[in-house]
């Protein structure tokens, strides 16, 4: 997997960075997630110093997944509801997944941009991260930077995501809960939006729901409210809820935070957030242990060597991919 180059953090020692970013310090903050996003060796070992050190810290705020098709509102919607968080107190951290050039792994959008009255908010601290080849437009370290940013103070982080599809499920499992934008349509809302993405949320909000799509957003909710109701809910006794918004006229924005504490709440309650958490972190060590794998077969160049050679080979239609990774895995141990 080819991965994005990022700038060479500056040199500060683990332990110089980790009080200013404990303390608050944007800037500290920025430099922390720039270290935990390099891909050389030896920042990663640093980044690893670092998020030991802060991770007792870590894990006490409210995570929340933000997904939509494009064209639905995010960006607007996240601007609206995030000003209405930090006016009531809160401090809010976007960690916002950008569409990647493939060529040069850069962002495209620029949440900086898009959310222009946010990024000047002293309560926010946006970043804008590309989704590079990421399995669901989540940065790979995306998770760690969620770390920093609770250590850092903030106490409502939100992951907001290229677009929505299957792989939608890489948000899913480092959120508390999973947000789906929708915006209504010409009577075709459902058909652009997939099961699998409908199965994962645990709140649905209508977006634009004003002027002349008041009624279309009112149209669009009963059908994604009678969708919802033919699935299976994802936790005993608490059904997803569909809700209206809009973003530009702030309708809708304090009842759909009430829902979303209230949803968090419950689950804290019932111990299901703490095991949601812990399988979470399960999954999470199961995919560093497959990407660590791919990186160390990388890094030994003889090793790499024999991988090109097997890939080719499956290419070629002349070794199963299955049996071909076991070959690989047996060359690596004997390395």
């Amino acid at each position: 997997m080819t991965e994005r180059k990022v700038k060479a953090p500056e040199k500060v020692s683990e332990d110089a960075l980790a009080e200013p970013v404990r303390g608050g310090d944007r800037r500290a903050l920025a430099r922390a997630i720039t270290l935990v996003e390099s891909t050389r060796a030896a920042d990663r070992e640093r980044a690893e110093r670092l998020l030991s050190v802060l991770l007792p810290a870590a894990g006490k705020a409210i995570r929340i997944g933000i997904s939509g098709a494009p064209g639905a509102g995010k960006s607007t919607f996240i601007e609206a509801f995030g000003a209405h968080l930090t006016a009531t107190g809160h401090k809010v951290a976007v960690l916002a997944v950008d569409p990647s050039s493939r060529r040069s792994g850069g962002s495209i959008l620029g949440d900086k941009t898009r959310m222009e009255h946010l990024a000047r908010d002293p309560m926010a601290f946006i970043r804008p991260s590309p989704a590079g080849t990421t399995l669901g437009g989540v940065a790979r370290r995306t998770r760690e930077a969620m770390l920093l940013v609770e250590a850092a103070g903030f106490d409502v982080v939100l992951v907001e995501t290229v677009g929505v599809g299957q792989s939608e499920v890489a948000v899913a499992d480092m959120v508390d809960l999973f947000v789906l934008l929708v915006s209504p349509g010409g009577g075709d809302d459902l058909q652009g939006i997939k099961r699998g993405v409908m199965e994962l949320a645990d709140l649905v909000l209508v977006t634009k729901a004003d002027g002349d799509l008041a009624k279309a957003a009112s149209r669009a909710a009963s059908d994604y409210h009678a969708a919802l109701h033919l699935m299976r809910p994802k936790y005993t006794g608490l059904a997803p809820e569909v809700m209206k918004v809009s973003s530009t006229e702030g309708a809708g924005i304090e009842a759909a935070w009430a829902a979303m504490l209230q949803f968090h709440g419950t689950l804290a309650k019932s111990g299901q957030l703490k095991r949601l958490r812990q399988d979470q972190a399960r999954r999470w060590f199961q995919t560093e242990v497959q990407a660590v794998l791919s990186d160390e077969i990388a890094r030994d160049p003889a090793v790499a060597a024999k991988a090109s050679a097997i890939e080719a080979e499956v290419v070629a239609g002349r070794t199963l991919p299955h049996a071909a990774a076991r070959l690989l895995i047996k060359t690596f141990r004997h390395a």
